[in-house]
């Protein structure tokens, strides 16, 4: 009997993508490489928007964190990652959307040479399966990529510190998204 427990045991321990978390279907992966670094997944959830799921959002941090304070306070890298599961989101509303973030979190940014740089990275629409990565380094570097390829790159630890808070800040895009992101749901 105790043999059949222990190859059992082992068995699950060797089939550990079988226990892989999913959510809406998109299977997240429970740690990524930044810059060298390991980041652990810190906490996920799904941005809607009137009932409807846009993406489901994964934010990955060298620390635990559990608040939008302490996670800007943290200067280990940092990774928000959207996958999308809205048919198409056009260009236009994925820059207000930014815009709005910013503003409502970080309005001494407001009109700033960074977040114009930032905004204009984005010029494609964004679609079901497409994957948007928010690299935070913890120098302060702020780069996106969309399905891999690299949108921009700029120094500026304010605007590290306002993307951030776009998702976790008083303000956030979707209370329970940040919520998820914290690790709180």
């Amino acid at each position: 009997m105790k043999r059949i427990l222990l190859a059992a045991l082992v068995l699950m321990l060797m089939a550990g993508d079988l226990w892989a978390l999913e959510v809406k279907g998109v299977p997240i992966d429970p740690a990524v490489t930044l810059q060298g670094q390991t980041l652990e997944l810190n906490g996920v959830g799904t941005r809607k928007k009137f009932f409807m799921a846009i993406y489901v959002g994964s934010l990955y941090t060298a620390k635990k964190v559990s608040s939008g304070e302490e996670a800007a306070m943290d200067a280990g890298g940092k990774l928000i990652r959207m996958n999308f599961l809205y048919d198409k989101l056009d260009r236009q509303k994925i820059v207000e959307s930014f815009a709005e973030g910013l503003a409502a979190n970080s309005p001494d940014l407001q009109g700033s040479e960074d977040v114009t740089r930032f905004l204009s990275w984005f010029s494609k629409d964004f679609v079901r399966g497409d994957v948007v990565d928010l690299e935070l380094d913890g120098d302060g570097t702020v780069s996106a990529r969309h399905n891999g390829a690299l949108l921009g790159r700029l120094k500026s630890p304010a605007l590290a510190r306002g993307v951030l808070l776009i998702y976790l800040g008083k303000k956030p895009a979707d209370d329970d998204l940040k919520s998820g992101m914290l690790g709180q749901d």
